[in-house]
């Protein structure tokens, strides 16, 4: 056997034991450095283990725990030793109120949470809320990702008395607007156009926007008559924010707006896009003013 055999052996042998199968005995494959150890403790505790993990956080996540001695007979007060496991874990912090949450609390309940064992790592990002939608074969529960709305961030405002900042009809109208921009192609486009200029077009062709479909067409004739319903004075706010997708103190520093005050534009907006998607019905109009007894009597 010559050297250069002797090498290609011993090469085709250190690939064997590098791609092949552990035996019996040796160590498996290590784990990903992106697992984290919230992951290893979703998979290692007990059923019982993790209902009693999901009480504590969801207790963290709305004000501090105090810390308990000894289990409570009904399972409301964590032990020590599970409180210290959920702080080597980085769910939970010690503090001086007793144990708060951390910024790994909230994505962790929505992985466990999740029916979906593929989709768990993206639900942690999403905020699921389960619907009904009506279609020609029937009601079909539906999930929607209410952070795919471009006015989620403003479902958490709320007002002094406790109701929303914005009403249903309100969000129902950002949202048919919304929908309607995307639909009919408004979006600007952010990459590289292969279609040819207009110079390159042949003389006497057809304009561009013939090639839109009816349907498109009628979806911008819906936003021309949102546009006019809202005025000029809130249209501008509704379209930043609803279907450009802008922030609140974005749309401030480019109108130079007081702190805090896009909000309240934008609700003046959705309110009236609002009634121009729902007008309310007309009020009965009184035929007389004269009372019950206004007639004379005659004879």
């Amino acid at each position: 056997m010559t050297r250069k055999t002797r090498q290609n052996e011993q090469s085709r042998i250190e690939t064997t034991k590098t791609n092949g199968s552990h035996t019996n005995g040796e160590r498996g494959p290590v784990p990903s450095p992106a697992m984290s150890s919230a992951a290893v403790l979703a998979s290692t505790v007990t059923r019982a283990e993790r209902k009693q993990i999901r009480q504590i956080l969801r207790r963290a996540l709305s004000g501090p725990i105090e810390p308990a001695a000894e289990r409570d007979p009904a399972g409301e007060q964590p032990t020590p030793d599970l409180l210290a496991r959920l702080i080597s874990e980085g769910l939970l912090t010690p503090s001086a109120e007793g144990y708060t949450a951390t910024a790994e609390t909230a994505a962790w309940l929505r992985r466990d949470l999740c029916d979906l064992p593929e989709e768990a790592h993206a639900t942690q990002h999403r905020a699921i809320e389960v619907e009904t939608l009506v279609t020609p074969e029937g009601r079909q529960p539906v999930r929607r990702n209410l952070q795919e709305s471009p006015l989620f961030p403003l479902l958490r405002l709320k007002e002094k008395d406790g109701r929303p900042f914005l009403s249903k009809d309100a969000l129902a109208a950002g949202e048919r607007l919304a929908a309607d921009f995307d639909f009919a192609g408004l979006q600007p486009r952010i990459t590289a156009s292969w279609q040819p200029r207009l110079s390159a077009r042949a003389k006497g062709a057809a304009p561009a926007a013939v090639e839109l479909a009816d349907n498109r067409i009628a979806a911008r004739t819906r936003i021309n008559r949102a546009v006019d319903a809202m005025g000029p004075e809130l249209s501008g706010v509704a379209l930043d924010i609803c279907c450009f997708g802008k922030g609140l103190e974005t749309v401030e520093r480019e109108r130079q707006w007081p702190a805090r005050s896009a909000k309240l534009m934008l609700r003046a907006a959705l309110l009236a896009l609002a009634r121009h998607y729902a007008p309310p019905p007309p009020t009965a109009r009184p035929r007389h003013w004269g009372d019950d007894d206004f007639r004379p009597r005659i004879g």
